[in-house]
């Protein structure tokens, strides 16, 4: 079983090529990116794809940032194989929408130089959550088609299932699922990720707090220094003044709430100093350490809506990038996170300008909830092209799916298996 990855590829728009891009992938859109030019659909293992333009912008220096179309992909490895099947099953799409940048090859050219173009354009992300590492497209389409086929067998009429006898409905479903050979695999736990990449995760999970220890001396002189300088640069920030136009807003109402899932994107400049660039690069350090390790199950901190998300951190760590695909409206999503993980949000997003002020790090900011909402309306991007495998899953829907295939293992107890049947 693979492990999933966050794809990111970027590349700067050609000079006066931004109007026509956004016009080509409005109607990329329209038709849909399951089928050509792009037929995402028959890509292994890609879950979600999303593509976005991040307009011309300039830093705090005033250098020009030039507009640069986005294409992120969560999908499962490997990387080379995906950036294979992205020239070699979805060319046309790939070619028509990179064509607007610089460099893109010919169409049609050499595909293995169209598959370097966009490796070089890969940005690593600072850190990616998955919902649940491990958890492959197939896994979530077999389990899906196993809860189908057990409602169906349930539902079947002339069956008498003893509300009283949880164990024996429980043993006759996994009879049924035995006698069946296209759903036999269910009766076996689902396969691991590969041993050499649990060993390097292993390795990280052990590493990274060993490393913490042996720099604690230095770490501890340095911390109150750190936090003296923080809480002056944060005294130093206004207030979050800037509102969303309504042009804005209906711009990201086009896209937002046609279905169980929504793509999401926001991008802003981070604060300038050393002081705030050295927490953003720390948070993003531990951020990376407890979506890999800690929140690694379909809750990400109390947060139980969201498929994958990233943190991107982008020229030369000017700006950020934080990409997800979630679950329910965009105003549950804010406020899921304004009430379960706004400390969170506050040591992400801090640093970045035009977020509401923060004390110490994790106070203030997304308590704000007001001019929170209005900063993350301010820099959000707008998706106007996005692909997902499952659209009628929502997270809620494949962790009770995963579920359903556990409880056909092992013995349970008549509250268990009842608990068990109520998944059904």
């Amino acid at each position: 079983m693979p492990h999933q990855v966050a794809v990111t590829i970027r590349a700067t728009v050609a000079p006066g090529q931004v109007p026509a891009l956004r016009a080509w992938l409005a109607d990329a859109a329209r038709d849909g990116l399951a089928e050509p030019p792009f037929d995402f659909a028959r890509l292994r293992g890609l879950h979600f794809a999303k593509f976005f333009i991040l307009d011309d912008a300039a830093d705090l220096d005033g250098a020009p940032i030039p507009a640069s179309l986005v294409l992120t992909t969560e999908v499962d490895a490997p990387v080379r194989r995906h950036l294979a099947e992205l020239v070699g099953i979805a060319g046309a799409g790939i070619d028509a929408a990179f064509g607007h940048c610089t460099g893109y090859p010919p169409a049609g050219g050499w595909s293995r130089r169209r598959v370097r173009w966009l490796r070089r354009r890969m940005v690593r992300s600072g850190a990616a959550y998955v919902n649940t590492v491990g958890r492959g497209l197939e896994q979530i389409r077999q389990e899906a088609r196993l809860r189908e086929a057990l409602q169906d067998y349930l539902d079947q009429p002339g069956h008498d299932w003893p509300a009283d006898r949880p164990v024996q409905v429980r043993a006759d479903i996994r009879t049924y699922v035995a006698g069946r050979p296209d759903l036999g695999w269910a009766l076996r736990p689902p396969p691991r990720p590969r041993l050499l990449w649990r060993a390097a995760e292993l390795a990280h999970l052990i590493g990274v707090p060993l490393l913490i220890l042996a720099l604690s001396p230095a770490l501890l002189a340095g911390l109150p220094v750190w936090a003296v300088l923080l809480r002056i640069a944060e005294r130093r920030d206004g207030r979050a003044t800037e509102r969303p136009t309504p042009e804005h807003l209906r711009e990201l109402a086009s896209t937002e709430d046609f279905g169980a899932h929504n793509p999401f994107a926001v991008a802003g400049l981070i604060k300038r100093g050393w002081v705030r660039r050295l927490t953003f690069r720390a948070v993003l350090f531990l951020t990376d350490y407890a979506v890999r390790h800690v929140y690694t199950r379909a809750n990400l901190a109390g947060v139980k809506t969201i498929h994958f998300a990233r943190w991107v951190p982008l020229d030369g760590w000017r700006r950020m990038l934080f990409a997800s695909n979630y679950d329910g409206s965009v105003e549950s999503y804010n406020d899921d996170f304004i009430d379960k993980v706004w400390w969170g949000l506050n040591a992400a997003f801090g640093n970045g300008l035009g977020y509401p002020p923060t004390r110490w790090l994790f106070f203030g900011g997304a308590r704000y909830e007001q001019e929170f909402k209005y900063s993350l309306r301010v820099h959000q991007v707008q998706v106007p092209a996005w692909y997902t495998a499952y659209p009628e899953l929502t997270a809620q829907n494949i962790e009770n799916n995963a579920r359903i295939r556990d409880g056909l293992r092992g013995d349970m107890s008549p509250a268990q298996a009842q608990r068990w049947l109520g998944l059904l």
